[in-house]
């Protein structure tokens, strides 16, 4: 029984140090608030987002950035915390925020063409008085 621990450890530990080589990092201005975020650039990345995290610090959450503006759809399969959605496009503009409940498959979009998707803790945007409409800034740090 000890080693099955030591291996699902270890292989936790392993999928950690995966997903830090898999996202890179930016940093995100919206009214008075800046923040360093995950983000996805690759479909790798984005297939993977933040799936079966157990939390997000109060601040923390994942950008997803697309090549090409698209309607953008996300699901919550695998994932294990409430999540909301915040679809921008190309100017940096939030065109709308939505929830998103753990596990749950229907498809939540952005009903307009969309460059990034930004996920936070649900609750987050509301709290931060962050609305569609709202002026987004990114700044990629890696």
């Amino acid at each position: 029984m000890r080693w099955i621990l030591i291996f699902c450890g270890f292989g936790l530990a392993t999928m950690a140090m995966a997903d830090e080589a898999l996202f890179g990092r930016v940093q995100v201005s919206v009214a008075d608030k800046q923040l360093e975020l995950e983000l996805a650039q690759s479909f790798e990345a984005r297939a993977r987002g933040l799936m079966h995290r157990e939390a997000l610090c109060a601040d923390c959450g994942m950008l997803f950035e697309y090549t090409e503006p698209r309607v953008v759809s996300m699901w919550m399969k695998n994932t294990l915390i409430p999540l909301d959605v915040a679809f921008v496009d190309k100017q940096g503009r939030i065109l709308v925020i939505k929830q998103m409940q753990p596990h749950d498959l229907t498809p939540v979009d952005s009903e307009r063409l969309a460059s990034y998707a930004w996920e936070m803790n649900q609750g987050w945007f509301a709290k931060h008085g962050v609305k569609a409409g709202d002026r987004v800034v990114f700044k990629p740090l890696d």
